[in-house]
């Protein structure tokens, strides 16, 4: 084997779609080291799981481990069950609600099913953080506090803001990056991933290892993706890609992503590299964005699913919307009235939460009936002589209503 060339072919395939690697001759140094000794680097990626549910923008990150994995290094998928009780404060203006163990060991499970759809399961080890923690006494503590100054704490943007602000930071909150980078030390790192948003805290598992004498651990940081509506992908936002949406559901979600964001979900989603991503790039000089994406669509689509699901969401969103059909399992809200308002149905039948939400629909044009677009917002349905009109709201919901006689 040519060292060098190997060497080179790892580091391609491991910079592709990152945002950043700190520092990255140190990465390249570790990979000619694994190489010559026959033995695979250790990469950590942490996860605290506050929630059971993952989307897409989480997934990214594990794309890139999945990399590592196949380039024969070992993932080592730390799970935050004491972190998690904390809460990462990064990005929040307030205190996380705590979680009780039993909360998180719960969360831990469903969000592990949902990662192995990526991560090769069998190539994983799986640490716990309480299984180190468990026999840690109060000097332990106060002894990896020490490593860490105030004023390197407060250099958080997060903890900064706060307090700049005169909010709240609590003094357990503190101790969430020196326990993150506590967790490096305890499974030996040698590369830990994580996105943009989580560079403080890895790197101080950098700065926890050097102190230890122990070769400190490259970071690997990947861009956070952006979410249907261009902002950063978020269930807080509603604009989120469920990993656990149907396939339908998730189709539909990529094909209503903005067509900047087609190459972006290229590179992180599916991890293609710089020679694909040339061949991207000529085909949008003379096709049609849309066919780009129904390529795309069906490609996740079938990562989280099936290729035959990919292939039967693909038909599904071309009838519906590209060959104007209506789908056939339009579901039925039966109501008393019959001439009932329109924003009532809309919300009493659960395809919105609200009717200011179903209001501003109406107001904005996204919602039609029977093929006729709706633009007053205080109008109501006929239902005399057992009509049952077809409601279409925004680009994918669809509701039969008929009186219950």
């Amino acid at each position: 084997m040519d060292l060098e060339k190997e060497v080179t072919r790892q580091m391609k395939i491991l910079m592709s779609g990152t945002a950043e690697v700190i520092p990255e001759e140190e990465l390249r140094e570790k990979i000619r080291d694994s190489i010559s000794n026959k033995k695979p680097l250790r990469v950590k990626l942490g996860i605290d799981p506050t929630s059971p549910h993952v989307h897409l923008g989480h997934m990214v990150v594990y794309g890139k481990m999945r990399q590592f994995q196949d380039l024969g290094h070992q993932a080592v998928l730390l799970i935050g069950d004491y972190t998690a009780r904390i809460g990462d404060p990064t990005g929040r203006n307030i205190e996380r609600p705590p979680l009780t163990k039993e909360q998180v060991r719960e969360n831990s499970r469903t969000y592990r099913e949902q990662i192995f759809k990526i991560v090769d399961k069998e190539k994983t080890e799986v640490y716990f953080q309480s299984s180190g923690f468990d026999s840690v006494t109060l000097q332990d503590i106060l002894t990896t506090a020490s490593a860490f100054s105030t004023a390197q704490m407060l250099t958080h943007e997060t903890f900064r803001s706060r307090l700049e602000k005169g909010q709240r930071l609590s003094l357990h909150e503190l101790f969430y990056p020196v326990l993150q980078a506590w967790d490096s030390l305890l499974i030996k790192a040698d590369v830990e991933l994580g996105g943009t948003d989580q560079k403080f805290n890895i790197l101080c598992g950098r700065d926890l290892q050097r102190s230890h004498g122990m070769a400190p651990q490259a970071a690997l940081f990947m861009p956070i993706l952006e979410g249907t509506d261009g902002r950063k992908m978020s269930k807080s936002f509603g604009n989120h890609i469920p990993v656990e949406a149907s396939p339908e559901e998730m189709f539909g979600k990529i094909m209503s992503i903005g067509d900047d964001l087609i190459k972006t979900y290229f590179t992180l989603i599916l991890g293609w590299n710089d020679d694909k991503l040339k061949q991207l790039d000529e085909r949008f000089k003379s096709e049609n964005p849309r066919d780009i994406k129904l390529d795309l669509a069906r490609e996740i689509v079938r990562i989280y699913h099936s290729d035959d699901a990919a292939l039967s969401s693909r038909e599904s969103f071309l009838n519906q919307f590209s060959r104007k059909k209506v789908p056939d399992d339009i579901p039925l809200y039966k109501c008393e009235d019959s001439h009932p308002l329109i924003t009532t149905v809309l919300k009493d039948s659960g395809l919105f939460s609200s009717i200011s939400e179903a209001r501003r629909l109406i107001i904005q044009g996204g919602l039609k009936i029977d093929g006729t677009p709706l633009v007053d917002p205080g109008a109501r349905l006929d239902l005399s002589e057992h009509r049952i009109p077809i409601l279409k709201a925004g680009k994918r919901k669809y509701l039969k209503v008929s009186r219950n006689t």
